[in-house]
């Protein structure tokens, strides 16, 4: 397969992105990704687009602005509709590439983009199939539940003291680590040190550009993000769900709840067994087996 630095504009700001077109020529079906929370495209995407691009599918990975090797002033800042709107202007720019089949765009996510996924089947009729991946459904609960009573407490009050910063001193922003081994010590956005450890390691052999932090107001966001409003809208767009056996990060109760609102009969769910949020990135072998799903479903959906 051969990869391929490309980009597009998005709101004003160059998007960089690999495309791996996949062998054969012509107008192939193709796939459109991008991270979570802090990711760069380094971290675990390139293992899904090879294996579409292996199988057929041209597979588009690319930084959202404000990260990587993308541009934007805010650094490290996440705003999830701009990150939706990047993923509606990747498909602009996908229908009219000379490799790509402009009626048969997909889009795979993971983690926060995995609810981005669940969105844009709701919302972009563009979209002809969908895998979201252990998706963040709802920020305000996730980040009540993740936390717990005490260290929301704080993570409010974090909150409430940016909002006053951005107000009185409108160029000016806090910032807090994507997440740290003590909880109990700093505040996180997810405060779970297996998180902290495996983006870390990714980081010194993959991912340079990855940094473990973003802006208090990213938060602030999330906190207002909820998928439920728009699954019920997935009428008939090809949707599966791949969610992590017992996911506490992410939270597999919320994420199963979502997939049985979407009235959509094409629909999938796929529970992996032993499985956490993290070793979908750390274990190699489930990262494997995730990727060998989604490539099927794409291959059967586009």
């Amino acid at each position: 397969m051969e990869r391929l630095d490309v980009d597009f504009q998005s709101e004003g700001a160059t998007v960089r992105a690999w495309l791996y077109r996949a062998e054969g020529g012509g107008r192939r079906p193709t796939v459109a990704l991008a991270g979570g929370w802090c990711y760069v495209r380094e971290i675990v995407m390139p293992t899904y687009a090879k294996a579409f691009a292996a199988a057929g599918i041209n597979a588009m990975i690319f930084d959202y602005r404000n990260l990587g090797v993308s541009d934007g002033d805010n650094r490290q800042h996440l705003d999830p509709w701009a990150q939706i709107r990047d993923y509606q202007n990747a498909i602009s720019f996908l229908e009219r590439h000379e490799a790509v089949d402009p009626k048969r765009i997909g889009v795979w996510g993971i983690s926060y983009s995995g609810g981005h996924a669940l969105i844009l089947a709701a919302i972009d009729p563009r979209v002809k199939s969908i895998v979201s991946q252990i998706p963040v459904i709802d920020g305000y609960e996730n980040m009540r539940r993740a936390h717990g009573t005490i260290e929301f407490r704080r993570l409010w009050n974090l909150v409430l003291e940016d909002r006053k910063l951005r107000y009185e001193r409108p160029a000016e922003r806090l910032y807090l680590p994507h997440a740290t081994e003590n909880s109990e010590a700093e505040v996180s956005a997810w405060p779970f040190p297996e998180t902290v450890q495996t983006f870390m390691a990714i980081k010194a052999k993959e991912a340079p550009l990855y940094e473990n932090r973003s802006t208090v107001e990213s938060v602030d966001l999330l906190m207002t993000y909820d998928v439920g409003p728009f699954v019920k809208r997935i009428y008939n767009t090809p949707t599966f769900m791949i969610v992590a056996e017992g996911d506490d990060l992410t939270l597999w109760d919320l994420e199963i709840s979502a997939f049985n609102a979407v009235p959509s009969p094409r629909k999938k769910l796929h529970v992996l067994p032993h499985t956490t949020h993290m070793t979908l990135y750390s274990d190699a072998s489930k990262v494997e087996t995730a990727a060998t799903l989604a490539t099927d479903w794409f291959s059967d959906t586009l």
